[in-house]
């Protein structure tokens, strides 16, 4: 890959100062400085995301509870190539196969269970996004925009209803630890951090996209990486040199 001419890669932007945050783009972030592959990082702010995709001639890859389409990022750009993939795992596939010069995210003849695996994962923490949603870190000058957003998909009424409290957030938390148990106890075949042990594979960085938005959002984050053993606070850690913004 040309370095003048890098893969532009998508990512939601946070309010000021700019991070990465969201799960998925997470996922792609740490898979493109895994490869390290050249890219630099469009930033685009959430109620920008369906033009800025629409713009970019890459259909929704996911739909809202009424059949809408529901337009999300990731998106990549490779100018190499011409291609345009705006899903975070067919990012990852393709940039395997796309790139296999250096380590490679996907051990062999394994991409259909790693799909599976990032569908369950995406399936246990969606499930306590009101846990977080509290703590996203909007952009104040779109927060509005952005919270009615959130309203509406998630069927709410008003953005107090997208927050727990008091006993209910803690009888949530409780779910979460022994929701996050399940997925622990795949961490434990091996001798970690990693799932296959010491070496790093997609599947950590699938797990690794969700921590980063427990780290932003989730007020009780310091407890959550002292769950099972401090597992998920030594895998966070262990994934940071992965995490860089060119």
């Amino acid at each position: 890959m040309d370095a003048s001419n890098p893969i532009i890669f998508y990512d939601i932007a946070s309010g000021p100062p700019v991070i990465s945050f969201a799960p998925n783009p997470s996922k792609t972030r740490y898979a493109l400085n895994f490869k390290e592959v050249h890219y630099r990082t469009e930033w685009v702010e959430l109620p920008d995301v369906a033009s800025v995709r629409k713009k970019l001639g890459s259909d929704a890859v996911r739909k809202h509870f009424d059949g809408s389409p529901f337009y999300t990022l990731p998106v990549i750009k490779d100018p190499s190539t011409g291609a345009v993939v705006g899903d975070t795992f067919d990012i990852a596939v393709y940039l395997d196969k796309t790139y296999p010069n250096g380590p490679s995210l996907f051990p062999p003849s394994t991409i259909g269970l790693l799909a599976a695996f990032n569908t369950q994962v995406d399936a246990i923490f969606s499930r306590f996004v009101k846990l977080f949603v509290h703590g996203i870190p909007f952009n104040p000058e779109t927060a509005e925009q952005s919270k009615a957003d959130f309203v509406w998909r998630m069927q709410g009424k008003t953005w107090d209803d997208l927050d727990l409290r008091g006993e209910e957030r803690a009888k949530a938390l409780e779910a979460f630890e022994a929701a996050l148990g399940d997925l622990a106890k795949f961490y434990r075949l091996e001798d970690g951090p990693f799932l296959a042990g010491e070496t790093v594979t997609y599947a950590d960085f699938i797990v690794g996209g969700w921590l980063v938005q427990m780290k932003t959002s989730l007020k009780e984050w310091d407890r959550l990486q002292s769950w099972h053993d401090g597992l998920w606070g030594k895998l966070h850690q262990a994934l940071e040199k992965y995490r860089k913004t060119p």
